[in-house]
């Protein structure tokens, strides 16, 4: 996967994670709060790893 695929794959769970906390708070359903929790950190997980091919695609372009 590019690095940009990981980066809006990320932005998306991010936000779909966020959504579902939101509903889990609305309708009174803790598990959708923990469900959408760990979603969103996948997709700073995803977004981290998106940002670290970009540096080391940088670094090697320094390199050669």
């Amino acid at each position: 996967m590019s690095s940009t695929t990981d980066k809006i794959k990320g932005y998306a769970n991010e936000a779909a994670g966020k959504a579902k906390q939101v509903a889990g708070d609305v309708m009174d359903k803790p598990s959708l709060v923990i469900e959408g929790k760990i979603q969103e950190r996948k997709g700073e997980a995803q977004q981290a790893i998106g940002e670290g091919k970009d540096a080391l695609k940088k670094a090697i372009d320094r390199a050669g």
